[in-house]
């Protein structure tokens, strides 16, 4: 089971601090929805758990052991623009991951190691309900599948750490709710913890077992220009969501939960 902690985390990029003082425990299972104005470094403190980005001060934690300072097998990366192989197949796509592994030097395999991953991609295929697609090449899938194939990829590396950049803002409503509730299934039934960036107070609501905000808590224009973001808002889901259990509350039929007045407080309102 997967923890994450961040303890006294800062990000600066020459004089510009873009996250100050950013302090968190993240409990194995757990599914993370972070929410904030555009900039305030939502997927900067992404790329630092995904080990693309370092800490300037402070450190992060997998389990009680330094996050390793790069990507790694352990954390999944799924971005709003489809991060898959145009050239391969879907069938392709999702083995590719795990034949570069096993095959190390030669990144491909043979015999009853290919087999295996084959059956063990297929299987995912059908999970992330692409079945009968595995032939079919990228830009013969439409957004919301391509979207699916993506989530199939990083799923077939079995990540400790998913971690979710915006990865469904750019689908059509009625595909996003799909695969909205493909991704609780996935949550519930595969043993990760997810983080997920998101300008969707619904989704985050939506999703997640708990809602951070990250803000600018200075705001004259000298100020902005040289200090950065931290967490001003920390909403844990009740009742509570626990991975595994299908009884999950469903908050987005409540009225209200994309109020961003939820969020407002002296440190404004989170955009």
């Amino acid at each position: 089971m997967t923890a994450l902690t961040v303890e006294r985390v800062w990000k600066e990029y020459g004089d510009q601090i873009v996250l100050e003082n950013i302090s968190l425990e993240v409990a194995p299972r757990a599914f993370v929805a972070l929410v904030g104005p555009s900039g305030c470094g939502k997927t900067t403190f992404l790329r630092m758990l995904l080990g693309q980005e370092q800490p300037t001060r402070g450190r992060i934690l997998l389990d009680g052991a330094p996050l390793p300072p790069e990507p790694g097998p352990d954390r999944g990366v799924v971005y709003q623009r489809y991060s898959v192989f145009p050239h391969l197949t879907v069938l392709g796509n999702v083995m590719f991951g795990p034949e570069l592994r096993a095959g190390r030097s030669l990144g491909r395999t043979f015999g009853a190691t290919r087999r295996r991953i084959e059956d063990e991609a297929r299987a995912m295929i059908a999970e992330v309900g692409l079945a009968g697609a595995e032939a079919k090449y990228p830009a013969q899938l439409s957004g919301g599948m391509q979207q699916r194939l993506a989530l199939a990829q990083a799923l077939m590396m079995k990540p400790r750490v998913l971690l979710l950049d915006e990865p469904f803002g750019a689908l059509d409503p009625g595909i996003r709710a799909d695969i909205h509730v493909l991704m609780k299934r996935l949550w519930n039934e595969v043993p990760m913890t997810v983080v997920m960036v998101t300008h969707d107070l619904r989704e985050a609501f939506s999703l997640a077992t708990r809602v951070i905000a990250f803000e600018r808590t200075r705001n004259r224009p000298e100020e902005l220009e040289r200090y950065g973001a931290t967490i001003t808002k920390d909403i844990a889901l009740w009742p509570p969501r626990v991975a595994g259990q299908r009884t999950m509350f469903e908050v987005d039929t409540l009225p209200g939960r994309d109020d961003p007045a939820l969020f407002a407080g002296e440190s404004g309102t989170a955009r």
